[in-house]
């Protein structure tokens, strides 16, 4: 027999025995540092789900993502459209957050977050007529149940007040600060 003959007939066997010395035989261990595989036939989670998830522990560049996956997979249906408004906001792209969500607000079913939302990326641009207009709006739809939209319409409102007279040397800065899970409350910054 020759050496190449002699190799065929051990690689096999040498095989079997590395397999059977893991703990999990040919099948992946349970206790493996490892994230799990696709599961065959398993049902996948909800794009939107996981970007909320995400925007909750501040990965928004993450969130964007899923919400993309939600996108392809359910449309751009009014929470996609809202959701991934929510996620630019995050980021600070507030182009394309106001493009997002003036589209969200089109629908006949918009939700209440979706115009408080666009109502902080109008303020955040120093927009202040049109973003209370939009805070009333979503403040009506909520009937008065949300807190942040409500706080978010008193801020409108005052600087609308404010800014007829003190003119364009205020100083003022405003910080983005998320509530719930697309939700967003301006804070002022001293």
């Amino acid at each position: 027999m020759t050496y190449r003959g002699f190799a065929l007939l051990l690689v096999p066997p040498l095989f079997l025995l590395l397999a059977a010395c893991s703990s999990g035989g040919l099948n992946p261990s349970k206790d493996s540092p490892y994230a799990p595989g696709h599961k065959a036939g398993g049902a996948a989670v909800d794009g939107l789900v996981v970007g909320h998830r995400l925007m909750e522990a501040g990965e928004y560049e993450l969130a964007l993502r899923a919400f993309t996956r939600a996108a392809a997979a359910e449309g751009l249906t009014v929470d996609v459209l809202s959701a991934l408004g929510s996620a630019n906001i995050g980021l600070g792209r507030l182009g394309q957050a106001e493009k997002l969500l003036r589209r969200a607000i089109k629908e006949d079913d918009a939700v209440p977050e979706a115009w408080n939302n666009l109502g902080v990326v109008l303020m955040e641009r120093d927009q202040f007529a049109e973003a209370a207009q939009i805070f009333q709006r979503a403040y009506a739809l909520d009937d008065g149940q949300s807190e942040s939209i409500r706080d978010n319409l008193r801020l409108a409102l005052a600087k609308t007040e404010t800014s007829d007279y003190a003119g364009q040397n205020d100083e003022q800065n405003y910080k983005l600060v998320r509530r719930g899970s697309s939700d967003f409350l301006i804070r002022s910054i001293p």
